[in-house]
């Protein structure tokens, strides 16, 4: 891996992570579309902890509470450690169990192809018909176990690439009445858990088979790359939200889901 394919990959994971536009779609057409390798183990390993990084960065306030909340009993950071939980026990079921399984059969270009187009379309009639008045959750101190639980749901089925684990949560946080900003903010939150656990498997996988010779700085890269943007995606998918439906996110879907088709076909 060159310097160059370090931090355009970087940048790449970072921004189509957090966005919901699917990284595995990105990361399944860029390099074949540039003839490079695969990147292997090590860079998976560094680049879930970028994002790890972007995520502890942006919600550095909610985390404290939640560490105030165990040192001291307070109610509020207790609870949300609570809802954490209970939304991340549904994606560590499924990826214990069949997390290799969708790995190895389903990481193909149609898969992605098809999970990007379907999922822009849930996506759209969701958040149209959500947007319709109503009183909606605009806090996370309002966010009940129910909502919880069915995001996590969909955490889950997010494992399933070209899903976008951002693009099916919001859209479940909608579903359950949350506001389209909260439920990105719910989302990128209850996303720490899972990033923090799946970097874990990963950076062991990594010390037990070595990191690559000579590949320093382009990991280096990566992982830099991969916290700046992400957090600047993080960022703006919140502020956006805020007076922004979900349709343009939706369009980029469709488009990119059908360039895979064209050029890599139904493999």
């Amino acid at each position: 891996m060159t310097a160059t394919q370090g931090l355009l990959l970087g940048l790449i994971q970072g921004l189509t992570e957090f966005l919901p536009v699917s990284s595995s779609g990105h990361l399944i057409l860029v390099p074949r579309l540039l003839g490079w390798p695969d990147q292997g183990l090590a860079f998976d390993a560094v680049i879930h902890l970028g994002t790890l990084i972007a995520l502890v960065a942006y919600f550095k306030e909610e985390l404290w509470q939640i560490t105030v909340g165990l040192v001291k009993a307070e109610r509020g950071g207790r609870r949300l450690l609570g809802l954490l939980v209970v939304g991340t026990i549904p994606a560590g079921i499924v990826g214990a169990l069949a997390g290799e399984a969708i790995e190895a059969h389903l990481r193909r270009p149609a898969v992605v192809a098809g999970s990007l187009i379907g999922w822009a379309l849930i996506m759209w009639i969701v958040d149209y018909s959500t947007s319709r008045g109503g009183q909606k959750v605009t806090r996370v101190t309002e966010v009940n176990w129910r909502q919880s639980l069915l995001v996590g749901v969909a955490q889950a089925i997010a494992l399933v690439p070209g899903t976008s684990r951002s693009g099916v949560t919001i859209t479940a946080g909608q579903m359950s009445r949350m506001g389209r900003a909260m439920a990105a903010r719910f989302s990128f939150l209850l996303g720490i858990p899972i990033t923090a656990a799946a970097g874990s498997v990963k950076a062991l996988e990594l010390l037990r088979h070595g990191a690559p010779a000579g590949e320093t700085a382009p990991l280096l890269l990566g992982l830099v790359a991969a916290a700046a943007s992400g957090f600047a995606a993080v960022w703006f998918l919140v502020q956006y939200l805020q007076g922004h439906s979900l349709t343009l996110f939706v369009i980029y879907r469709l488009i990119l889901g059908g360039i895979i088709l064209l050029l890599l076909g139904f493999q």
